[in-house]
C-alpha cells in the first residue's frame, strides 16, 4: 500500500515534470523572443524645433513624426512643458526592413504594422504584440518655444 507521503511526492514530481515541459514549450516557440537583435543607435546633430510652427504639438496629447535617428523620431506632447521623443525603429527584430513604428490613426498609441506591436506614448513601453522592450527615447530640452532633441538615449 502506498503511503500518503509517497502519493504526495509522486504528485509533486508529476507537476514538476509537466511544468518543465510547459516552460520548454513556451521558450521554444510559443513565448516571446527575449534574445532578438540589439536595437540600433545612431549619432545625429541636435534637432531644434520651433514649437509655434508645429500644429501637431500645440495641444496635450499631440504628436509629430520627423526625420532623425535611425528610422525617424516621434514626438509626443504630455503637456506644455513636457515633450517625449521616441525612435521609430521598432524594438522587436529591429534590423528587419519593415521594423518602423508609426502613429496609429486613432492617435492613441504607436504601432509597428510589420510585427503588430503597439507602444504607449507615455513611456514607450509595448502594450501589445511580440515586442518586449520599450522604444528608445531621446533626451529633450524645452527652452521657451524651442524644443531640442539630442541623440542621447535615456532609457
Amino acid at each position: 500500500m502506498v503511503s500518503w507521503v509517497e502519493k504526495m511526492e509522486k504528485d509533486f514530481m508529476r507537476i514538476l515534470k509537466n511544468s518543465f515541459w510547459l516552460g520548454l514549450l513556451m521558450i521554444s516557440g510559443c513565448g516571446r523572443e527575449l534574445t532578438d537583435d540589439f536595437i540600433p543607435i545612431t549619432s545625429f546633430p541636435d534637432i531644434v524645433i520651433n514649437l509655434s510652427f508645429q500644429n501637431g504639438l500645440q495641444v496635450d496629447g499631440g504628436t509629430l513624426a520627423i526625420d532623425g535617428g535611425v528610422r525617424g523620431i516621434i514626438i509626443y506632447r504630455i503637456d506644455a512643458s513636457t515633450y517625449i521623443a521616441y525612435e521609430r525603429n521598432c524594438s522587436f527584430r529591429p534590423n528587419e526592413a519593415c521594423a518602423t513604428v508609426d502613429i496609429h490613426s486613432s492617435r492613441l498609441f504607436m504601432i509597428d504594422s510589420c510585427c503588430g506591436s503597439n507602444f504607449s506614448f507615455t513611456d514607450g513601453s509595448p502594450t501589445g504584440g511580440p515586442a518586449w522592450r520599450p522604444l528608445n527615447r531621446y533626451r529633450t530640452q524645452l527652452s521657451g518655444i524651442t524644443l531640442t532633441i539630442t541623440d542621447e538615449v535615456i532609457n
